[in-house]
């Protein structure tokens, strides 16, 4: 079995080095696609997006999403927008790892929620004729590139017992 290069590292510099192929930067560009057109809608995927404030207090919960919703989905937007800028660089900084991270994050909640992973799911996966089988494989993808990209965020992380 060939082994599969890492798609993100740290450089020397504290910069992060991208190196995805084309079809995953193209994957990724789709999945932001959707992601955006999504955010403007009340799609029941979007749910663990949008957590409930007051999962026991419909009004209270109400009021929660009025006063929050704006403001999370600007935030959301923002970080696709930049994810989108970088799709195609080799390089990115801490803020632009960042968003990549959270709109990855996004991406990969959004498709487990509308595939309704389950634990039994994430071991065992799918049969290959399941129908859900191409898009769970995109959600193991996801789920993989955001290993990636926390672990190499973590590399620049003080070691336990380095603190200054």
């Amino acid at each position: 079995m060939p082994r599969i290069l890492p798609r993100i590292r740290r450089t020397r510099r504290g910069r992060f080095q991208l190196r995805l192929p084309a079809a995953e930067r193209a994957l990724l560009r789709q999945l932001a696609e959707e992601l955006r057109e999504l955010l403007g809608t009340e799609d029941p995927a979007l749910a663990r997006l949008f957590p409930p404030g007051y999962a026991s207090d419909p009004e209270s919960d109400r009021q929660y999403r009025e006063m929050v919703r704006g403001d999370l989905t600007a935030e959301r937007l923002a970080g696709l927008q930049i994810l989108e800028r970088t799709l195609d660089s080799t390089s990115l900084d801490e803020e632009e790892i960042g968003a990549w991270l959270n709109s990855v994050n996004d991406m990969r909640l959004v498709l487990g929620t509308r595939l309704d992973v389950t634990d039994e799911m994430n071991e065992r996966g799918v049969p290959p004729g399941d129908e859900r089988a191409p898009r769970f494989d995109v959600y193991r993808y996801l789920t993989w590139l955001e290993w990636q990209l926390v672990d190499v965020m973590a590399t620049g992380l003080p070691q336990a017992g380095n603190e200054a």
